[in-house]
């Protein structure tokens, strides 16, 4: 429940492709790392990667290494969606409390609090445990 409402706390950052900093912008990614460090939890990192994904095994093995595991089931505030908005791409929501879905959103151009899960195909749905390996 902390990393949901240490997520809702980075709404209205602006975006920022690859930003890990709520000071100047966070991309997706960014936007979950920001999250579990204000929970203090310890995060790996990913940077340089392309707007285009063709391997998602990097993505899930830094999910993996921040302490998420694979999830199923309703939706849990903290959870997160590994969904598919385009060809080739994928993109990070977090379930936040009362039915919201966060996510930096590059076309707003911010970290955005929306009322469902969009509309994409979902790659992966995680959870956060206890301690991450």
């Amino acid at each position: 429940m902390r990393f949901a409402e240490e997520a809702e706390r980075l709404v209205g950052v602006p975006y920022r492709l690859y930003g890990r900093s709520p000071a100047a912008g966070l991309d997706c990614v960014g936007l979950a790392i920001a999250a579990l460090k204000n929970c203090g939890r310890p995060v790996a990192d990913r940077s340089g990667y392309s707007l285009r994904i063709s391997n998602l095994s990097e993505l899930f093995d830094l999910a993996r290494k921040c302490g998420f595991r694979p999830a199923c089931g309703s939706t849990v505030p903290g959870d997160v969606y590994c969904v598919k908005p385009g060809p080739a791409q994928a993109h990070i929501v977090i379930a936040g409390r009362s039915g919201r879905f966060l996510h930096a959103h590059a076309g707003l151009g911010r970290v955005v609090s929306q009322g469902s899960l969009p509309d994409w195909p979902i790659l992966a749905h995680w959870r956060l445990f206890t301690e991450p390996e």
